[in-house]
């Protein structure tokens, strides 16, 4: 790793927030292996400016601390907008589990990941009703990877709060899972593992399914 502050300050503030370099380099619109490269190698030799705006922004801290020149220096240069508005979104210490099962013992958000206003609007979330979890096991492959994160949209704010098939995000006798959910029959679900090596349940009472949330995002290593 190349030896220089503002480098080792931005690992300190990524392993604080508890939030990799790959989704920092999605952040600021870059691939995910940008900031490796500058932790690791020195490429780029020293952020952009907006690049350095929106981390620092996100971070809470100022631009100096990532390198920016000192004020006096730089008193010449208009401020540039950033590139792009970023909503954090809070990342929560708990897993969904798509194996065994995990149980929901603590919902206090280790971080946040970035997503662009514009897409959030585009898509039509609400932010302040969005949540970030990572996945735990395999019983959703290929849809979904140990390790994937998911962006999770609470129940009540999709389709007018009716209940529809896809992948949801459960709490089901006090484990919370995700899996697929098909509502084929009134008052009934049926609750899906993608993965054939696992069971699938048919027809459970939707009052023994506490449904939290719609997944509309994933991302995860290649």
């Amino acid at each position: 790793m190349v030896n220089d502050p503002a480098r080792d300050r931005l690992v300190e503030l990524a392993d604080g927030r508890g939030v990799s370099l790959s989704a920092l380099s999605k952040l600021i619109g870059r691939n995910t292996t940008y900031l490796q490269q500058f932790i690791r190698k020195g490429s780029p030799r020293k952020l952009e400016e907006n690049d350095r705006r929106t981390l620092a922004q996100f971070f809470g801290v100022e631009e100096s601390e990532l390198g920016a020149p000192d004020s006096a220096d730089n008193s010449y240069a208009p401020a540039k907008p950033p590139r792009k508005s970023w909503i954090a979104i809070p990342r929560l210490a708990l897993g969904a589990s798509a194996g065994p099962g995990a149980l929901a013992e603590d919902d206090a958000p280790v971080g946040h990941l970035g997503f662009a206003e514009g897409w959030l609007r585009e898509m039509g979330l609400t932010p302040s009703a969005l949540t970030a979890l990572s996945v735990a096991g395999d019983s959703m492959d290929p849809t979904l990877s140990d390790g994937d994160e998911i962006l999770v949209a609470r129940a009540d704010t999709q389709f007018g709060g009716r209940l529809r098939d896809g992948i949801h995000v459960i709490r089901r006798d006090g484990t919370l899972l995700v899996k697929r959910l098909l509502f084929e029959r009134e008052g009934q679900v049926s609750v899906i593992s993608d993965n054939k090596a696992y069971p699938s349940d048919a027809n459970v009472p939707l009052d023994e399914v506490e449904v939290l949330g719609r997944v509309v995002w994933k991302g995860g290593r290649i």
